[in-house]
């Protein structure tokens, strides 16, 4: 009887192109967190609402949603190394000029108060729109097939450590040196992130073997993920969960308000959660692909509701700390189970437009997540909130957990082992 073969846990991070990726993506990813804090806390010092930080949200999210699917289908009949580099230098630009926006002689923002910020907020959102497909298509096209699991964890984990640092740079900087600096600094990463995507060759798109209709083509991921019980279900399940139980875009009242720690310690308090994920994600990638997916899944967005409940009690900063720490370790989990099932089922010529309904169901429901928090906090107060969105997480797991047995049965090794046969 063969032994089972040993788990190499850093097997895909031997492939140089995806080290390029890898870092790419980390500037790329430092750059957009780090922008979430500094936007958050310059528009509430403005208007000292928290529906305005829902509405930042929701300045990115309608362009987002209504550039994805498109996005995606151009992600998969365009060169993406190409479509990456130019939205990445599309956000360059955005970034350049909310820091043009706070350089005193401009007087912009003293004449139009928020408007030109949501103004690059809403362009931000439709460059994201179509980079986000792109990137995550380009993934398939670096890394082997039998290394997917491998490289999805690496590649969260590389994501968690920037969603870690950029926070905590863009909340430092900007409580130190000013708001021009931290938007300065927010360009320099960008410009790293061109830098290493462009080290990387360009990769030709496999033929997908029939022509498709403009309609058909952009209707091609929503037609695979609600044909997917299995893919759907995970998808879903982050969605509400995210719509629901996130706490983040609230921070800035948290941090001003409750625990009265200053633009520095929302920074800290933003990278709490991704300090979570990257420990829980480093963790994950020294483990085989996971036999009991679903149950862990399914676990970890309970625990990511109740940490979240606990956190609206808290009034310390150290166990809010502690507590968002939580949130991200959960989430970590969630990611991990998700990106490796869309990575294993999705066909390679659809990557784009899977990838581009995913980012609808998960990026924009951050955003929408976002408003969802605003209007709450706005109607209910901010406490109550924040305790009911992490109680509709629970009950939405619950819900899956007693009407979803597909999900609950979900084994990530099984379906990798039967990728690899059919390789061979």
């Amino acid at each position: 009887m063969d032994a089972a073969p040993v788990h190499q846990p850093y097997a895909s991070l031997y492939v140089r192109d995806f080290r390029f990726y890898l870092m790419g993506r980390m500037f790329l990813t430092m750059a957009i967190q780090m922008q979430a804090v500094i936007v958050g806390w310059q528009v509430y010092t403005f208007t000292k609402d928290p529906l305005s930080l829902g509405l930042i949200g929701l300045t990115e999210a309608i362009p987002f949603i209504v550039a994805s699917l498109f996005g995606g289908h151009v992600a998969d009949i365009i060169n993406r190394r190409k479509l990456i580099l130019y939205f990445i230098l599309l956000l360059l630009g955005c970034s350049g000029s909310l820091f043009f926006f706070t350089l005193p002689f401009t007087g912009i923002l003293e004449k139009f108060h928020t408007l030109p910020i949501f103004a690059i907020i809403f362009v931000i959102g439709i460059a994201r729109g179509f980079l986000a497909p792109a990137i995550t298509a380009f993934f398939a096209q670096i890394v082997p097939k039998n290394l997917y699991s491998n490289g999805v964890a690496w590649s969260s984990n590389t994501w968690q450590f920037a969603a870690v640092s950029g926070p905590a740079i863009g909340g430092l900087i900007y409580g130190f040196a000013g708001i021009s600096w931290a938007y300065a600094t927010l360009c320099v990463f960008l410009a790293g992130s061109v830098l290493f995507f462009f080290m990387i060759p360009s990769r030709p798109l496999l033929p997908s073997g029939e022509k498709e209709s403009l309609l058909k083509g952009l209707t091609a991921g929503i037609r695979f993920v609600f044909g997917n019980q299995v893919v759907l279900g995970t998808l879903s399940l982050d969605l509400f969960a995210v719509l629901f139980g996130g706490a983040v875009a609230m921070l800035p009242i948290f941090a001003s308000d409750i625990l009265q720690v200053g633009p520095e310690g929302l920074g800290i308090l933003r990278a709490a959660p991704f300090a979570g994920s990257v420990i829980t994600g480093l963790l994950l990638a020294h483990r085989p692909p996971m036999a009991r997916a679903g149950s862990y899944l399914l676990w970890a967005i309970g625990g990511f509701g109740i940490a979240t409940i606990l956190f609206a009690l808290s009034t310390s900063f150290y166990l809010s700390l502690f507590l968002l720490f939580l949130t991200g370790a959960f989430d970590s989990i969630s990611v991990i189970i998700r990106g490796t099932i869309l990575q294993l089922l999705t066909p390679d010529h659809m990557r784009g437009r899977v990838s581009a309904v995913n980012n609808v169901f998960i990026g924009s429901s951050n955003e929408i997540g976002a408003f969802e928090s605003g209007l709450a906090a706005k109607l209910m107060g901010l406490i109550p909130s924040v305790i009911f969105g992490g109680s509709m997480t629970i009950l939405i797991v619950l819900a899956t957990a007693g009407f979803s047995p597909a999900i609950r049965k979900l084994n990530m090794r099984k379906i990798q082992e039967q990728l690899n046969n059919s390789e061979l």
